[in-house]
C-alpha cells in the first residue's frame, strides 16, 4: 500500500488499474498453492478420488484464498500500521470461522448478531457446505442408530448432523464465493477511493486548525 501511495503520486496509475492488476497478479500463484498442497492433502486423507470432486476441493481454496487476500487488502488500506493491521485482519477471520457453522452447528448460534447476521456474512460457512456436500452427497454409510433403517445416505447425514442448508447445489455455495471476491475488491476499490478524497480534506484540516488557535491565542480580543 505504501508502494501504491507514492506511485500514485507520481501519476504511474490510477486506483483502478492498481486493484485489477492487484488481483490478477495473485491468482496464478494462488492457483499452484491450491493445487499442490491440496493434491497432497485431498488424496492422504482419502476423499472421494475422482477428479470432479478434487476439482471443486481446489476451486474453494483458491476462492477462499483469494477472499482472505481481498480482506486483508480491505484491512491494510484502512489500518496503517502494519501489524495492527494483522492483528485486524487475524480478528475478523476469527469472528468469522467462529460463526461459520463448524465450531458451533448453525441452530446452536444465538441468534442476535451470531447468526444474524454474521453466519451469513462469514465466507467460511459457504465453504463449509460446500465441503460437505462435495464429500457425502452420493454416499451410504452404515447406521449406527437403533431402531432405523440399515444404512444412511449422505444427504441425511448432512442435514441431520451438519444442518446444511440443502436447498441448493455446491456450485451454488462455490459461486457465493467468487461474487463474495467481486464484493470484498469492490469495496477495496471505493475505500481508496474515498481516503484519496478524504485524506487531503483531513490533513488541510488538521493544518488550519493550529493556524487558528494560534490566532486566538495571539489576539485575546478577537
Amino acid at each position: 500500500m505504501k508502494i501504491f501511495g507514492r506511485e500514485r503520486l507520481n501519476g504511474h496509475y490510477g486506483v483502478a488499474a492498481f486493484v485489477v492488476g492487484n488481483t490478477f497478479s495473485s491468482i496464478p500463484y494462488l492457483l499452484m498453492i491450491s493445487l499442490i498442497p491440496g493434491a497432497l492433502a485431498y488424496y492422504l486423507v482419502g476423499l472421494q478420488k475422482s477428479f470432479e470432486h478434487f476439482t471443486y476441493f481446489a476451486l474453494v481454496l483458491f476462492v477462499c484464498m483469494m477472499l482472505v487476500e481481498s480482506l486483508m487488502m480491505i484491512v491494510a488500506s484502512i489500518v496503517p500500521d502494519f501489524l495492527m493491521g494483522i492483528i485486524t485482519g487475524a480478528g475478523i477471520q476469527g469472528v468469522m470461522m467462529l460463526n461459520g457453522g463448524f465450531f458451533r452447528l448453525p441452530d446452536d448460534l444465538p441468534k442476535p448478531f451470531w447468526k444474524y447476521p454474521m453466519y451469513y456474512i462469514a465466507f467460511h460457512k459457504y465453504a463449509n457446505q460446500g465441503f460437505y456436500k462435495n464429500e457425502f452427497e452420493g454416499l451410504t454409510f452404515p447406521n449406527n442408530q437403533a431402531g432405523g433403517p440399515l444404512t444412511i445416505t449422505g444427504e441425511d447425514i448432512l442435514k441431520s448432523v451438519w444442518q446444511v442448508e440443502m436447498g441448493y447445489s455446491k456450485w451454488v455455495d462455490l459461486a457465493i464465493l467468487f461474487g463474495m471476491v467481486i464484493v470484498y475488491r469492490l469495496m477495496f476499490l471505493g475505500i481508496i477511493k474515498t481516503s484519496e478524497k478524504v485524506a487531503p480534506i483531513i490533513k488541510a484540516l488538521l493544518v488550519v486548525a493550529p493556524k487558528h488557535s494560534e490566532q486566538f491565542t495571539d489576539n485575546p480580543s478577537t
